[in-house]
């Protein structure tokens, strides 16, 4: 608990050293934005960097698409919060210069040039002055914070999205992303069904007329034909429902991982499949059984519909998000609002992540998902 502790307060007093340099970078910027906004020149890039300078230094401002006029009077207001976050900082700066010198000039002692060339600094000089010296210091400390959350604030007023609105936008977010999960659940089961019966069923009823063929056979030559057709017909019934199995959920993905999964959907593929899996760790099996399936759709998709002479699978992953890209070479032209890829699209929405699809007459057909993860 004691190491948390410091690890907490280090942490803390590093995250105060970068609101210090980032408002002190602000004050600079505070009047050439002033000067920007008058002449109305640069207001948007200038909006930007002082957008990112607060990201960098603080942390992120949720805005809405910059305009002109918007950025025009962010500056406008701007240059004043610069303004106080430099006299907090001169503050700062001045009574931190003024303590040192002053203990300097006691340890020495020598002139301390603030009082008079016969007197000295004493003991009793620096107690009196300790008291209001520690309280404007540490006033001037809270306040390099309190002028941050100060710029936060007039950002997201100007430029942004309250907190409060923000969470209204997620909450509706998340509604229609909980009923675009129930219609999947339910589209996806009226597949397998059709799966089911036009596939597996058939097969077997074909299975149990073979059988009661074969035990009304009159000959052995015949009785042998109708047996091997019973058997073959058994073997693809067998195949045609480990096919559906897999479509649910393949086992290999929970059993070996998700690289072992997309090389057995490259052995199944009907067409020519690279892959390049640059992940490094697990994403995690939600987000594994997510990469799986958009790849395994746009293989699918793209066997059936465009032709292809390859199709090239890419997973990666950055800082915050895993990515999965699917592209192939053939005729292009994929809906996406078709059953497959918006059954897709909607998986991807259940994680919070996007589905893009780019697919012109002519090709190529570039499917790919950005999963954020933890």
């Amino acid at each position: 608990m004691h190491q948390e502790g410091q690890l907490s307060a280090g942490s803390l007093v590093r995250r105060w050293f970068r609101m210090l340099l980032g408002l002190t970078i602000g004050s600079v910027t505070g009047m050439a934005g002033l000067a920007a906004a008058a002449v109305d020149v640069g207001v948007v890039r200038l909006t930007e960097y002082e957008l990112g300078r607060i990201a960098r230094f603080d942390q992120a401002v949720h805005t809405n698409p910059l305009t002109r006029r918007g950025c025009r009077r962010y500056l406008a207001v701007r240059w004043l919060v610069g303004a106080l976050g430099a006299g907090v900082i001169y503050m700062l700066a001045f009574w931190y210069v003024v303590a040192v010198s002053m203990v300097t000039a006691w340890l020495s002692g020598g002139d301390w040039g603030f009082i008079e060339e016969d007197d000295r600094v004493s003991l009793g000089l620096i107690l009196l002055v300790t008291v209001p010296g520690v309280l404007v210091i540490f006033v001037t400390t809270v306040g390099v914070a309190g002028v941050a959350v100060l710029e936060r604030w007039l950002a997201t007023a100007l430029l942004g999205t309250s907190q409060q609105t923000l969470l209204r936008q997620r909450v509706a977010e998340l509604t229609s992303t909980r009923a675009e999960v129930i219609e999947a659940i339910d589209d996806e089961r009226r597949r397998i069904e059709r799966d089911l019966h036009d596939g597996v069923q058939q097969r077997l009823v074909a299975l149990g007329m073979l059988i009661g063929r074969a035990k009304r056979a009159k000959s052995e030559g015949h009785l042998h034909a109708l047996l091997q057709q019973a058997h073959d017909t058994a073997g693809e019934a067998i195949d045609e429902l480990r096919e559906v199995a897999t479509r649910v959920y393949p086992a290999v993905l929970d059993d070996s991982g998700l690289a072992r999964a997309l090389e057995a959907l490259a052995e199944r593929a009907s067409v020519r499949v690279d892959i390049r899996n640059e992940l490094t760790e697990s994403p995690g099996k939600a987000l594994e059984a997510v990469i799986y399936f958009v790849a395994s759709e746009a293989v699918t998709n793209a066997a059936k519909h465009a032709d292809p002479s390859v199709v090239e699978i890419s997973v990666w992953s950055s800082r915050s998000e895993v990515a999965v890209r699917v592209q192939d070479d053939g005729v292009g032209g994929a809906d996406p609002t078709g059953s497959g890829l918006s059954g897709l699209d909607r998986r991807v929405k259940a994680v919070d992540g996007a589905l893009d699809v780019l697919s012109p007459a002519g090709g190529p057909t570039v499917i790919s998902a950005r999963l954020p993860c933890a």
